[in-house]
């Protein structure tokens, strides 16, 4: 049964507060990958629903998909959403253009399942590109920030994550209420900081005990093309390349600095991102600041490829 339904194409759809990305493809080629930043969770934290113009942006996105989908003959489809929907109270308006659009219900994931599908698509990532030539020391932190949350997920290749945790901090959620400067001044910056600290005081997944960091989605790659100095974003150039830790931080308080003109003009930097990256980074600093770890590990794999996994799995 396994065999036969990996032989034909699958589609994965990760929509996220910032982003939508869809794969499709015969795991374990891909045939293509796709990302749309729509910003769905676009007020969220501040009023608790999506936004008529983001669930328009949202919609028009998964237009172009279900297109995608349909020209590639896709067997099995899993649309997955996470923190923006979890949050809004207009959740069912989303869902039913969804549904409409694909025939399909999207899965509201818990912060657990989403912890676990993307330690599952970054371990897996990482072992069949060959992005790493030796495997990691165990046990493995998997960092996944996204716009709306955070997740940290401590675990082993062969047994999956023991330990996952997902935090209620993010790029978007997290500038939207505390870093409103251009750029933002000292007292934004130590407010964003004593946020994410707190929110990591709660945490029960210890980012000391990790013996390697693996770090994945938009966030971090990003912040990881920045320490490699290229012009413009290049996942393949990014995908398995080991940092180091001192040379991320650097990279973060440069970003952090920057003017929102000043990160529009790094080539590697996607303009959506371009207002929300700084506490996106800062998250990152200060999770890296509680592990023991001297280099992190890039993966351009993550929850999207967990959830195309979970289809043939």
């Amino acid at each position: 049964m396994r065999a036969e339904r990996a032989s034909k194409p699958v589609a994965a759809i990760d929509c996220g507060t910032n982003t939508i990305k869809l794969l499709i493809g015969k795991l374990p080629d891909v045939a293509l990958r796709e990302s749309r930043m729509v910003r769905l969770g676009q007020g969220v934290d501040r009023t608790g629903r999506l936004a008529p113009d983001a669930l328009e942006r949202a919609f028009a996105a998964i237009d172009e998909y279900a297109e995608l989908i349909a020209d590639h003959g896709v067997e099995r489809v899993r649309f997955c959403a996470t923190s923006a929907t979890r949050d809004s109270e207009n959740a069912a308006e989303f869902t039913a253009g969804v549904r409409a659009r694909l025939g399909i219900d999207p899965e509201v994931l818990s912060g657990d399942e989403e912890a676990r599908l993307a330690f599952a698509g970054a371990v897996r990532g990482l072992t069949l590109s060959g992005g790493h030539e030796e495997p990691l020391p165990e046990p493995v932190l998997v960092i996944d920030i996204g716009g709306g949350s955070t997740e940290l997920i401590l675990g082993e290749h062969a047994t999956g994550p023991p330990a996952a945790y997902s935090m209620d901090i993010g790029s978007v959620r997290l500038h939207e209420r505390l870093l409103g400067g251009d750029p933002a001044t000292p007292e934004q910056l130590s407010a964003c900081v004593a946020a994410i600290d707190a929110a990591l005081d709660d945490c029960p997944v210890d980012p000391a005990a990790a013996a390697a960091v693996i770090g994945v989605a938009g966030t971090i790659t990003t912040v990881a093309a920045g320490v490699l100095g290229l012009p413009a974003y290049d996942r393949d150039l990014i995908h398995g390349r080991v940092l180091d830790v001192d040379a991320v931080q650097r990279t973060v308080d440069d970003l952090v600095a920057a003017t929102r003109a000043e990160r529009l003009a790094l080539g590697y930097v996607h303009p959506g991102r371009v207002d929300v990256i700084d506490a996106g980074a800062l998250i990152l600093s200060r999770v890296l600041r509680r592990t023991t770890v001297a280099s992190i590990t890039v993966a351009e794999t993550d929850i999207l490829d967990g959830i195309a996994w979970s289809l043939v799995t």
